[in-house]
């Protein structure tokens, strides 16, 4: 690490837990953040300034005057602007040393495949399940560590699958993809703009926990939140052994993988699902 690095990050580094040697994975790490709306604004804005190595952040969307009273990577002035790019601007202010690389495209199939290969940790930062399952799957076929969170209206969840743990579930093992569920969003139903900002900033936190190799990840465990009361619950579930994305098959492969072209685009504040 630089003299400078040492200065910029010296509040980690003061942490026992982190310290140089932990600043140092973070500094090496790649992460792949899908959607730069609600979720990915503070969730981006905190790897970065955290000093994440890369980051590789997806959005198809432009920037629209609605998106100001939560997404806060974009600004005023960049109305109309590709998310992606905004946020790269928003994001190389607070850290130009890090690599910034901005994808305004709708990720999907073989290309979303190819994408989540090259990353260390992806983060689900989407509006509807279509997409969400997609990068499970993607995530599953890598051994990715996925960070997944939503918001809508006063409620947010986030979770962490991460497959290189035998024993870790999947999204698709809490959410099997193909029930019949109602996919609500902030367009009709509104969501409570700090409620974005929490959400989004604890997946930086599980990110940078897997990144430096920190701490207890949320794999396994789902957290509820109830803005309107201020209220936290915490639901533990377990790997569904039948699952068709991430249960073994007699060959050992994984029998739900796909690269499906179905997958939406990746922006705004999270489809929100609740138990």
């Amino acid at each position: 690490m630089t003299d400078e690095q040492l200065l910029r990050y010296s509040r980690h580094i003061l942490l026992d837990a982190l310290g140089i040697e932990g600043q140092e994975r973070i500094l090496a790490t790649h992460a792949l953040i899908v959607g730069a709306g609600g979720l990915g604004s503070p969730a981006a804005l905190y790897l970065a300034s955290a000093g994440i190595g890369k980051i590789t952040l997806v959005d198809d969307d432009t920037v629209d005057f609605t998106n100001l009273q939560r997404q806060i990577l974009h600004t005023q002035a960049r109305v109309g602007t590709a998310k992606a790019e905004s946020g790269k601007q928003a994001l190389q202010a607070i850290n130009p040393e890090i690599d910034i690389v901005p994808l305004q495209q709708r990720l999907s199939g073989e290309a979303l495949d190819a994408l989540v290969a090259t990353a260390d940790i992806v983060l689900d930062c989407t509006d509807n399940f279509a997409t969400r399952h997609a990068i499970n799957r993607a995530c599953v076929h890598h051994k990715k560590p996925l960070v997944s969170g939503a918001a809508i209206r006063f409620d947010g969840q986030i979770s962490v699958y991460d497959l290189r743990q035998d024993d870790s579930p999947c999204y698709h093992c809490l959410f099997p993809e193909g029930e019949d569920v109602e996919e609500v969003r902030c367009a009709v139903m509104g969501v409570f703009a700090p409620l974005t900002g929490i959400v989004g900033t604890m997946q930086a936190a599980e990110a940078l926990k897997l990144a430096a190799g920190i701490g207890e990840s949320l794999s396994g465990r789902l957290l509820l939140l109830d803005a309107l009361e201020m209220e936290w619950r915490s639901i533990r579930f377990k790997k569904d052994a039948g699952c068709a994305v991430c249960g073994p098959t007699e060959d050992g492969q994984l029998p739900g993988y796909l690269p499906r072209s179905d997958a939406d685009r990746g922006s705004a504040d999270g489809a929100c699902r609740l138990a």
